[in-house]
């Protein structure tokens, strides 16, 4: 690998270092270095949503990351949060709420929601539609996704 650099992160927990080229983007060292394909690859341009992940506690676009900035840092993706049990509220509402469809946006989503109820504040139907408003989903309309999202930020349903 010509020109490739050493990095070390630490991703669900667990500490990983590899030699990678400096444009791998991070969504592709994750599926294809480490196996977590969880976190898809939808326009490569940062619009869908499909690839999101957490750095240092804040969801990016694994898509718009490059691999190598994530040196150093904590990267958390749908799988380590779905076996910590942290996505488990909003993943049982997902399902009830038939907000799931395809599934291919839905561990973007389940981030991105993860991400506003991580906030433990209230918020409106609207609010809610604008935090998730980066993700795309084709199948649903939105309605099921806000509902679910709703009943677990508001603790309704």
């Amino acid at each position: 690998m010509e020109h490739a650099l050493d990095i070390t992160l630490t991703v669900n927990g667990v500490e990983v270092s590899r030699r990678v080229a400096p444009r791998v983007h991070l969504v592709d060292f994750l599926r294809e270095e480490l196996g977590l394909t969880g976190s898809h690859i939808g326009c490569e341009h940062g619009v869908c949503g499909a690839c999101t992940v957490r750095v240092n506690g804040a969801i990016v676009r694994g898509c718009l990351m490059l691999a190598v900035q994530a040196d150093g840092c904590r990267v958390d993706t749908i799988e380590g949060l779905s076996d910590s049990g942290e996505l488990a509220a909003i993943q049982k509402s997902f399902h009830e709420k038939n907000a799931l469809q395809c599934g291919f946006c839905t561990p973007g989503m389940l981030m991105a929601a993860q991400d506003l109820i991580r906030q433990k504040r209230k918020v409106t139907r609207q609010e809610i539609r604008q935090h998730i408003s980066g993700n795309y989903c084709r199948c649903t309309g939105y309605q099921a996704i806000v509902d679910a999202i709703e009943e677990v930020v508001n603790g309704k349903g």
